[in-house]
């Protein structure tokens, strides 16, 4: 399988400091949305504010495990609900020793996101839809991948030629199109907050 259309991203924290005593109860905040929608960015800012606050939390994302773990995986609908069980799974052993995890995958189809709330309590898991109309998804198109799906360099592409869809009642909806990326992340903290996470 290739990665050549998959991007790594890196966490602001570096290892060293993440060695400290857990003092919190582990979860799981899984974003979802089409590519495009502001799922990294978006992830990486809540680790930041998280870590800053004194928790123990990590993002997987999903290009990034696509490098190693799930290389093996094509972007079919059974691939891609096989990547999904991975991280779920990946997921549910960190959260189990304490740390939050941050999930930013696309995750295109209901049956395998309810699949992931079936593993965790309803206290432990927060399923974030970044909504954004594909057309603004394919106006951003930050790794130029709409237009590799249109020109038919890239099959089984969500939003282009693979289905996705939203979430029928996430825990919280950014809709990132209106939004930017701080009033995003004050709409998370606020939420966080009020579920007394």
């Amino acid at each position: 399988m290739s990665t050549k259309n998959t991007t790594q991203t890196f966490s602001k924290i570096i290892r060293n400091k993440r060695k400290k005593v857990f003092d919190h109860k582990g979860s799981l905040l899984w974003l979802t949305g089409l590519s495009g929608s502001g799922k990294s960015t978006i992830a990486y800012l809540i680790e930041e504010y998280l870590y800053e606050s004194g928790y123990q939390v990590i993002v997987l994302d999903g290009d990034n495990l696509r490098q190693g773990l799930c290389n093996d995986l094509s972007f079919t609908l059974n691939d891609r609900a096989e990547n999904i069980r991975r991280v779920a799974e990946v997921s549910k052993m960190l959260v189990s020793i304490g740390v939050i995890v941050i999930a930013a995958f696309v995750s295109p189809i209901k049956k395998e996101r309810k699949k992931i709330r079936n593993l965790f309590s309803n206290e432990k898991f927060y399923e974030i839809y970044c909504a954004a109309p594909i057309e603004t998804c394919i106006k951003r198109d930050p790794k130029g991948l709409y237009l590799k799906a249109k020109n038919g360099e890239i099959k089984n592409f969500t939003g282009v030629n693979s289905p996705y869809e939203p979430p029928i009642d996430p825990e919280l909806v950014l809709n990132t199109h209106d939004l930017s990326i701080k009033e995003c992340l004050s709409k998370v903290v606020q939420f966080l907050k009020d579920s007394k996470f």
